[in-house]
């Protein structure tokens, strides 16, 4: 994230979607209680002084972890330093890190997009502020595909789509939408590749501060960088239905980063939860499952330095699934920013989640 704007900063501070939740009402169909609670633990640090400082990449976050078509581990990071510590020299977003060997028992991250020095993966030189962060990377096929949120952080002036065909060594631009598409709530994307032939997307506002409804695209995998090909899901007419105007799938909040994927025969989603601040997930059978009555299931919880215990993590944000997870041996990418020498990416094994 960057480091260098003062909304940014507003990670423990604790309208749209209405109208699903009347729909919802009408349907029959309450909202989910209050988040159950599972456990967890640190499993080891991803990022850091330590861990990726010999590629010019000591100060990241995010790592948005996807499978490369060769085998490896691709970790898409946000805004990255060198230097003493976040907002150091040699500004870059994003950046690619990698793990040679993804086992989750054994995952480290040996190598990066650029060898000794963390590349940029596309042009963004930061002119007033702006940066260009990912929500996401994904693998169809021989092709990773990488969706960035454009502008000064939390104002997005559009998002764009990239495609690579070298294991995200190098990235070729497809196509962008509009920063206010939706009412901004297209800016933030999360893809599910499934077995069908499509890839589900789930979308929000990329502002933690502005209360956000969870719309729901889909296309076909053949035609990802064709925004006239992102079907939507949506609520009109006393029912749900592809083709009708997106409406929120889940009662509208402030959001953080979102990771949705097919898994096990199902469909996992976490997210950074804003109020109260944790980050939860949630699994169903189907894309067009009521999320409304899924259980949130809590994965991650904050707390302060000093005290990080189990599955609390001091300035937690996040929450993206590692590839090779299953429910009963769940990983997760979690970043933590509370000053600028603990600004990190690490790996986080989540136990009991309910499948």
């Amino acid at each position: 994230m960057n480091a260098l704007n003062p909304s940014r900063r507003t990670l423990l501070r604790t309208g749209a979607g209405a109208a699903l939740a009347a729909a919802g009402l009408a349907a029959g169909a309450p909202t989910a209680g209050a988040a159950s609670l599972v456990t967890g633990g640190k499993v080891r640090n991803l990022t850091g002084p330590a861990e990726t400082g010999r590629f010019a990449a000591p100060w990241t976050d995010l790592g948005i972890p996807a499978r490369c078509p060769d085998g490896s581990m691709l970790f898409v990071c946000g805004d990255t330093f060198d230097g003493g510590g976040v907002g150091g020299p040699d500004w870059r977003a994003p950046v690619g890190l990698r793990a040679s060997k993804p086992s989750l028992g054994s995952l480290v991250i040996d190598g990066s997009v650029g060898g000794t020095h963390a590349n940029g993966l596309v042009p963004e030189g930061h002119a007033g502020g702006t940066t260009a962060i990912p929500s996401d990377v994904f693998t169809v096929g021989s092709t990773m595909y990488m969706h960035l949120m454009r502008g000064v952080i939390y104002r997005t002036h559009h998002s764009d789509f990239w495609r690579s065909d070298d294991n995200g060594n190098t990235w070729q631009y497809l196509c962008q939408w509009p920063g206010d598409q939706y009412g901004g709530q297209f800016q933030q994307k999360t893809y599910a590749v499934a077995d069908d032939g499509y890839c589900y997307v789930l979308s929000t506002a990329f502002n933690r501060d502005i209360t956000s409804g969870l719309l729901l695209h889909r296309v076909r995998q053949d035609a990802l960088g064709n925004p006239a090909a992102y079907q939507p899901w949506g609520y009109a007419g006393g029912a749900w239905a592809w083709g009708n105007a997106p409406t929120t799938i889940t009662g509208a909040r402030r959001w953080g980063e979102i990771c949705f994927r097919a898994m096990g025969g199902k469909y996992a989603f976490t997210w950074l939860n804003m109020a109260p601040l944790d980050i939860r997930a949630q699994v169903f059978a189907l894309p067009t499952s009521n999320l409304f009555t899924t259980p949130e299931q809590t994965v991650i919880v904050p707390t302060v330095p000093g005290l990080e215990v189990g599955n609390a993590v001091a300035s937690p944000y996040g929450g993206f699934i590692v590839p090779g997870s299953t429910f009963a041996d769940f990983h997760l990418a979690v970043s933590q920013w509370f000053d600028n020498q603990n600004y990190r990416v690490m790996q986080y094994r989540i136990n009991g989640l309910a499948a």
